[in-house]
C-alpha cells in the first residue's frame, strides 16, 4: 500500500538531467573503464575548484583519503592523534593503520563537534606528542574552526578536516575542508552527492596531493618495470565512478537546498513538541543539512521515534556512539565531559532523503507527534 512505501534515511539520488551517465557514457565510449583517465582528472580539478581548494587527489573512500592525509602529515608509531569521539568509526580507524594513538575529544553543544576547551585540556596533557588533529565537521555542521585552527597553530601541529558530512556546508562564507592542511570528503551512497563509493582529499599542498596519488596507486616508481621503493594502497578512484562525481557535483547547491527544506519541515512541524530541540545553527555556520537531527528530553524516547517509524517502513537512526565508548577504542584515552553520550543517548537522526515529498514528509511528522498524544 502506498502509505507504506519505504522511505530511507539517506539514499543515492541521480540528476533528474541524466549528468552523472553522460560523463560514464563517454568512459564506455572511450573505453576508459579502467582506474583512472580523463574523468578522474576533471572531478579533481573540478571538486577542488568548488571547494576552493589547489589540489585534490580522488580516492576509493574517504577513509582511505583519511589514512594517506595522515601518512602525508607524518604520522606514524608513538604519535597520537586527537579525535573527536562523536564520529563514525571511519575516522578513528585510520589512525589505528598507521600504528598511532588516538585520543578522544568532547563535543559541547553550541556545535556538536569538537569541543575546543576540551581540545586545549588535551593539548595541555599531552604537549608534543601530539602529530594531527582530526576535526569532524558532524551532520554537516560546522565545527568551530578559528578557535581550533587558533589552538592547533599554537600547538604547531597538522589539521586534518573530516568534512565526508559536510560537502557544500560553510563556516563564516568559507567551505568546510579547507582550513587544515588536508580536507577528506565522502561519496558514499547516503552522502549528500555520491560516486556509489569514493572519497576525495584536498590541500593547498601541491606536492603532498601528488606523493598521495603516488601512494595510492601502489607506489610504483617511474621506471620500465614494476619497482616499489615505498609501501604502496590500491586506493585510486576509478573513471566510471569519477564520472558519476562530475555529474553530481553539479546538483551539489541543488541537494543542500532540498536538505535544507527538509530540515526546516521537521523544525516548524516539531519544533515545538515537548522536550524537542534540533541540531544547532549558528550565525557563521551554514550547514548542509546531510541529516536533520533532534533530541529529546521528556517521555518520548528516541527509541519510541525509531520504532514507531520502523513500523511504518521508515528507516531512521541513533546519533553516533562515541568513540570512547566503543569496545575497540576503549583502551584509549578521552578528555572531555558528557557531551558527546548525551547527545548519543538523547539523538535520533530524521529521514533526510532527498528523493521525500511534502506527503511523505507530513507522514512522518503525524507518525511522531501521534506519540506526543498516548
Amino acid at each position: 500500500m502506498a502509505e507504506n512505501k519505504k522511505i530511507w534515511l539517506a539514499s543515492p539520488h541521480m540528476s533528474d538531467e541524466g549528468y552523472e551517465m553522460q560523463y560514464v557514457q563517454e568512459a564506455f565510449d572511450t573505453n576508459w573503464v579502467a582506474p583512472l583517465g580523463p574523468n578522474v582528472n576533471e572531478f579533481e580539478k573540478e571538486l577542488a575548484a568548488k571547494v576552493g581548494s589547489k589540489h585534490a587527489a580522488a580516492m576509493t573512500s574517504g577513509t582511505g583519503a583519511i589514512h594517506l592525509a595522515l601518512k602525508a602529515a607524518g604520522v606514524g608509531e608513538g604519535d597520537i592523534v586527537f579525535c573527536p569521539t562523536l564520529t563514525f568509526s571511519a575516522t578513528a580507524n585510520p589512525i589505528i593503520y598507521q600504528n598511532a594513538t588516538p585520543v578522544f575529544i568532547d563535543s559541547d553543544y553550541e556545535t556538536w563537534n569538537m569541543d575546543p576547551k576540551a581540545l586545549e585540556a588535551a593539548f595541555e596533557k599531552y604537549g608534543d606528542k601530539v602529530k594531527a588533529v582530526l576535526v569532524v565537521h558532524l551532520y554537516g555542521l560546522s565545527a568551530d574552526m578559528d578557535k581550533v585552527m587558533e589552538i592547533c597553530n599554537k600547538y604547531d601541529v597538522t589539521v586534518i578536516e573530516d568534512a565526508a558530512e559536510s560537502l557544500g556546508a560553510y563556516y563564516k562564507g568559507r567551505h568546510t575542508g579547507t582550513f587544515g592542511e588536508f580536507g577528506v570528503f565522502s561519496f558514499n551512497g547516503n552522502k549528500i552527492i555520491t560516486t556509489s563509493g569514493g572519497g576525495m582529499l584536498v590541500s593547498d599542498d601541491e606536492e603532498k596531493i601528488k606523493k598521495v596519488r603516488f601512494w595510492s596507486t601502489q607506489s610504483r616508481d617511474a621506471a620500465r618495470h614494476y619497482q616499489h621503493s615505498e609501501l604502496g594502497f590500491n586506493y585510486r578512484m576509478s573513471n566510471v565512478v569519477a564520472g558519476i562525481g562530475r555529474g553530481q557535483l553539479k546538483v551539489l547547491d541543488q541537494r543542500v537546498a532540498e536538505k535544507k527544506y527538509i530540515f526546516e519541515f521537521y523544525m516548524r512541524e516539531l519544533g515545538q513538541l515537548e522536550g524537542v530541540k534540533f541540531m544547532p545553527i549558528n550565525e557563521w555556520n551554514e550547514p548542509n543539512y546531510w541529516l536533520s537531527v533532534m533530541t529529546l528530553k521528556g517521555k518520548v524516547r528516541p527509541l519510541d521515534v525509531m520504532e514507531a517509524l520502523e513500523a511504518e517502513n521508515i528507516e531512521s537512526r541513533p546519533v553516533w556512539k562515541p568513540m570512547h565508548l566503543q569496545p575497540f577504542f576503549a583502551e584509549y584515552d578521552y578528555v572531555g565531559g558528557d557531551v558527546s553520550e548525551m547527545l548519543f543517548e538523547n539523538g535520533v537522526c530524521l529521514p533526510s532523503d532527498t528523493k521525500m515529498t511534502d506527503e511523505d514528509l507530513e507522514r512522518i511528522c503525524s507518525i511522531i507527534k501521534g506519540l506526543w498524544s498516548k
